[in-house]
């Protein structure tokens, strides 16, 4: 059990105006996230590392309360035994998130609480969604990754790194045709954009080359996030400093004239981004509130990556814990099944158990008569007592439960309680999760009340760990790409067939003649719903799965077909986060949530 750090007691005598009562009897009235995380006494990264039996000459110390852990940790640590792997998905969720970051969190704290030597693995927020809708994602009230605020800006850099490498690799392309393009490169095929940490639509579509002969030749081109990028799916997904070496150098940029693939390698630049990538691809080693170990590294997107930490946290953190828990994005039919399908075949890792985070008011959200949007007020009949609207949203927990049971692991349901859920709505997630084929459904306070709030979770994922059962992917890759594409749609999404535009039809078939059919598939769809269609709610069935292109991730090492509309940069809302984040006079951050 980790000891001399902040918990939620200490806090509370530290900050009169907070008080709380169990969820169950009265609404909280509690500090900000900010306010919480500042109030935390950090302990020193050394102590933290120490708990993991890590050494000084493990961890690379940035400043007093997060460190970078060398790679050589792996080979030291080879030889000890495995930890139990837990991994945290969810329902389909709101626009608002349903708490799946806070969650994983608590379950962190609720067993060093228990005694056991846990481990968070989680991933680094990207600053669009921080100064967009979100604010922060450093988990919420007092289940929280700290420092805060270096946690969800820059922390030690990793994304501007990630930026600077693939923004080298698209300079070097334009630099190619300006001198000559001795490749023979088609301009017309460059599928290779600019990344940017910012979300900014006037990105989505320009023109680069323009002004003098000098200054390149013109052509149309695009901006991504830089958590969209394919060097940070890579990277989340490499084992080694030479194996990103050659998933760099694989990746796959743009056609020749004649329709062969270009690739980094090609253009000679997979070597200097490498170079800038040797202190990115080491984790990040910092803290929760109450001072138990969290390793945090990479952000790549759920629903156009694969959604998870990297492979190097986990195979890391496997060793040094007894308990890793890990959280893959949005719900079971996107980032969990990308864990499963492609992360796992990486790291050589299967899941001990599974946590689906479950909201009342998301499952009354499901039910498709209430509409929830990010920055406006929630449907005040949302706080009313419905348990028929919460039976009839239920469907989403019954299939994202079935969605888990395909892969073989238990899985145990979280009700991430709020102050207004009553036990009517309660009793029908229950039952629902039950007959459904759940391990168990537990109730979760861990945002309000720390280890304490989750330490019945941490109980019933320790039970769940010991339960038999095989691992197993949800396809083999030697699988036609096709059939894979299907596979995930009718047992997973719950589609009756895929359609295919002919562009993506002939997508399919040229990768699969350049030898790319033995990828697995990251689809990259919509992840408020099951579907592709954001609209279609619950647990929609018997529809029509469209395919309108197919792209190549050469080097992250996956086929992503696009279903629907999917941004790859997203756009800021009316009223963005960043409007209220500021320093106050004491030189103070404030604003992040």
């Amino acid at each position: 059990m980790v000891t001399g750090a902040a918990t939620p007691s200490a806090i509370l005598q530290s900050a009169a105006q907070w008080r709380i009562r169990r969820i169950s009897n009265i609404e909280a009235c509690m500090l900000s996230d900010l306010d919480i995380a500042r109030s935390a006494r950090l302990r020193p990264i050394r102590d933290v590392a120490a708990d993991l039996e890590l050494t000084d000459d493990d961890i690379e110390p940035y400043g007093r309360s997060i460190a970078k852990v060398d790679l050589a940790a792996l080979a030291r640590l080879a030889d000890r035994p495995r930890g139990r792997y837990v991994v945290v998905t969810a329902i389909t969720p709101t626009p608002l998130g349903e708490g799946k970051t806070t969650t994983t969190i608590g379950i962190g704290q609720a067993l060093a609480r228990l005694g056991k030597r846990s481990l968070v693995t989680i991933r680094q927020p990207s600053m669009g969604p921080t100064f967009g809708i979100k604010g922060g994602a450093a988990g919420g009230g007092y289940s929280q990754v700290v420092p805060m605020e270096q946690f969800n800006l820059h922390l030690t850099g990793d994304i501007h790194a990630i930026g600077a490498a693939h923004n080298l690799l698209a300079a070097i392309i334009d630099n190619h045709l300006f001198h000559g393009n001795q490749l023979d490169i088609d301009p017309y095929t460059i599928s290779w954009p600019r990344v940017v940490d910012i979300s900014d639509r006037a990105l989505r579509n320009i023109i680069v080359g323009l002004g003098k002969k000098e200054d390149g030749r013109p052509r149309q081109a695009q901006f991504d996030i830089t958590v969209a990028s394919e060097v940070m799916a890579a990277l989340a997904l490499t084992t080694s400093l030479h194996d990103l070496r050659r998933r760099l150098g694989r990746m796959v940029v743009a056609q020749t004239r004649t329709g062969e693939p270009v690739t980094a390698e090609d253009l000679r630049a997979a070597g200097a981004m490498t170079v800038l990538l040797k202190e990115a691809i080491k984790p990040n080693l910092l803290q929760t509130l109450e001072g138990s170990p969290a390793l945090v590294h990479c952000g790549p997107f759920a629903n156009i990556a694969h959604g998870n930490s990297s492979v190097l946290a986990d195979l890391i953190g496997i060793r040094c814990a007894e308990y890793v828990v890990t959280e893959s994005g949005f719900g079971a039919d996107i980032g969990f099944e990308k864990f499963c399908d492609i992360k796992c075949r990486v790291s050589g890792l299967a899941p001990d158990a599974v946590v689906l985070v479950a909201t009342v008011r998301a499952l009354k959200a499901h039910s498709g008569r209430y509409t929830v949007v990010a920055g406006k007020p929630l449907d005040p009949r949302l706080a009313d007592e419905n348990p028929l609207d919460v039976a009839a949203g239920a469907a989403n927990l019954a299939a994202q439960i079935r969605n888990v049971r395909l892969f073989g692991r238990p899985v145990v349901v979280a009700i991430n309680r709020f102050p207004g859920d009553f036990p009517s709505e309660l009793d029908v997630v229950r039952q629902v999760a039950g007959e459904a084929g759940a391990f168990d459904t537990v109730e979760s306070f861990v945002f309000g009340e720390g280890a304490a709030g989750g330490q019945a979770l941490a109980e019933a994922v320790m039970a769940a760990c010991d339960e038999p059962g095989e691992f197993a992917p949800l396809y083999p890759l030697d699988m036609s790409l096709r059939d894979k594409i299907e596979t995930l749609a009718t047992k997973v999404y719950g589609a009756a067939r895929v359609e295919y535009t002919p562009e993506a039809a002939r997508q399919l078939q040229r990768f699969e003649q350049q030898g790319y059919g033995q990828l697995p598939i990251c689809m990259a769809k919509s992840h408020l719903s099951l579907s592709h269609d954001p609209k279609l709610r619950g647990a929609p069935a018997d529809y029509v799965f469209p395919i309108r292109e197919v792209r190549l991730a050469a080097g992250a090492g996956f086929i992503y077909p696009l279903a629907g509309e999917m941004r790859t940069m997203p756009g800021l809302p009316a009223h963005p986060a960043a409007e209220r984040i500021d320093i106050d006079e004491a030189g103070n951050t404030v604003g992040l949530s």
